[in-house]
């Protein structure tokens, strides 16, 4: 078991996917979670099933896309908790398309939903962790963000960016004991990936490069971020972990 001693955690993106499944592994270990999505029926949805099962959660309907809107909410939670303890930026969208086809509207809405909500995120919530002397801050990367990707220049970009922002918080922060690190998921079957993962063609082609031979599940990246943002995890910051099936070794 891990350890985590009555924190709590924010997790953005938490209505469905990825998210969604940090935030109920974060719960089963005691956490209380703050469920964040742009749709309060998401976010909704994901805090009551966490409560049904004798967690701790509260949703927030809050758009990561607006700096404003992410400060209102952080100064709101600051009233009600001492400490957000462990923060996990996860949201993300994609817009893809070829970079001669990609619109300014496609390449702004996806750096400001996966990578600036994160620094928004952050200098909201950091404050109190470094004041406390303990935080985990774990952003939700992607293997593009590795490798690249074609028709992703904009998600490759903000994803890329996550990584640069995680190793220098990394530093920043070190003195003060919060450790920030970044969980780079592959091939993960959700509902954004449902398209491909039922095609056979197309996952056959996938599959070529991941040596496992198999999608990963949700539970495969939430396994490792639960304990990242553990008392076990406090000697490990800045480091980068693709939970890929291989892909990108």
């Amino acid at each position: 078991m891990l350890t985590f001693n009555s924190r709590t955690a924010l997790v953005t993106g938490a209505g469905r996917g990825i998210g969604k499944a940090i935030a109920e592994t974060l719960a089963r270990h005691g956490v209380t979670v703050i469920c964040v999505s742009k749709s309060a029926d998401s976010c909704g949805a994901a805090a009551a099933a966490i409560t049904e099962t004798g967690g701790k959660a509260k949703a927030m309907a809050v758009d990561v896309a607006d700096g404003a809107a992410i400060a209102k909410a952080a100064e709101a939670l600051l009233g009600e908790f001492p400490t957000i303890d462990i923060l996990v930026n996860n949201a993300g969208i994609t817009r893809d398309g070829l970079l001669f086809r990609m619109s300014d509207a496609d390449w702004n809405d996806v750096i400001s939903t996966n990578l600036t909500s994160c620094f928004h995120w952050t200098k909201a919530l950091a404050r109190p962790m470094t004041r406390a002397r303990w935080g985990r801050i774990v952003n939700i990367t992607s293997v593009s963000g590795i490798m690249g990707n074609a028709g992703q220049a904009n998600y490759s970009a903000a994803k890329a960016g996550m990584i640069g922002l995680t190793k220098t918080l990394a530093r920043e922060f070190a003195s003060r004991s919060v450790t920030v690190n970044a969980v780079a998921p592959g091939f993960i079957k959700t509902d954004m990936t449902t398209d491909f993962v039922n095609n056979p063609e197309i996952a056959g082609k996938i599959l070529e490069a991941v040596p496992l031979k198999r999608f990963g599940e949700a539970a495969d990246v939430a396994n490792l971020c639960a304990y990242l943002c553990s008392e076990e995890a406090g000697y490990v910051t800045g480091q980068v972990f693709a939970v890929d099936g291989g892909m990108a070794m």
